[in-house]
């Protein structure tokens, strides 16, 4: 499985269409990653983000919300996260509400730096995962073990 999604038309050219992570699927509705990544990152306190459907027996996938703030910002992490959950719904429905957010120190990534979601989504949903050979820090994966273990007690 290579994480793309796409067809070949009658002619036989392939299209790419796109990552199959970035669309979730939030009790019957496709919903996209990337353009609530986009919400929470216009805030001025978020510096980097990702945004991850978990499993969730009713809805299928709720979205998962991972943000690091910026150095200097003395917000309260509650009224961040009020403000960041509010922005969602403000800008992309209610349906797109996150079921959590969390305010990390890092997110694991590449040394290219790219953000590793799959380890991430095997994490929160309990799944064994290999960590992959490209990762920036693998430190970061026990880091957040320790954030992400109680999840679904939340």
């Amino acid at each position: 499985m290579t994480g793309g999604g796409g067809y070949f038309d009658e002619d036989g050219y392939l299209f790419i269409m796109g990552r199959t992570d970035d669309v979730i699927n939030v009790a019957g509705h496709r919903l996209s990653t990337g353009e609530m990544e986009e919400v929470l990152s216009a805030h001025p306190a978020v510096a980097e983000c990702a945004v991850v459907g978990i499993n969730d027996p009713l809805k299928g996938q709720v979205p998962l919300g991972l943000v690091v703030i910026k150095n200097g910002i003395s917000t309260c992490d509650t009224q961040l996260e009020n403000e960041l959950k509010q922005s969602i719904r403000t800008s992309i429905g209610a349906i797109a509400s996150l079921k959590n957010l969390f305010i990390i120190e890092r997110l694991p990534k590449t040394r290219s730096g790219k953000i590793l979601r799959k380890p991430l989504r095997q994490m929160i949903d309990g799944e064994k995962g290999e960590i992959p050979s490209t990762i920036e820090d693998s430190q970061v994966i026990t880091e957040l073990s320790v954030t992400l273990a109680n999840i679904n007690k939340v």
